[in-house]
């Protein structure tokens, strides 16, 4: 199985606030940002909206970029 890693970027509804990240597994990622389940800046910020994502082959790669 290849695995696939992720920078993203989420901000809330009113574009005021960013937050990047990586995974491997943006689908459930996000779905957590949505519920808020991890607290932190996400939680905190409301960010909701995802905005971008680049796919990478690697979690080095995918570093790299973030």
């Amino acid at each position: 199985m290849i695995k696939q890693y992720y920078v993203y970027i989420m901000t809330k509804y009113t574009k005021r606030s960013l937050y990047i990240g990586m995974t491997n597994d943006l689908a459930m990622r996000v779905a957590e940002h949505k519920a808020h389940i991890n607290k932190g800046f996400t939680d905190m910020y409301d960010c909701k909206v995802l905005v971008y994502y680049e796919e990478f082959p690697s979690a080095d790669q995918a570093i790299m970029v973030k």
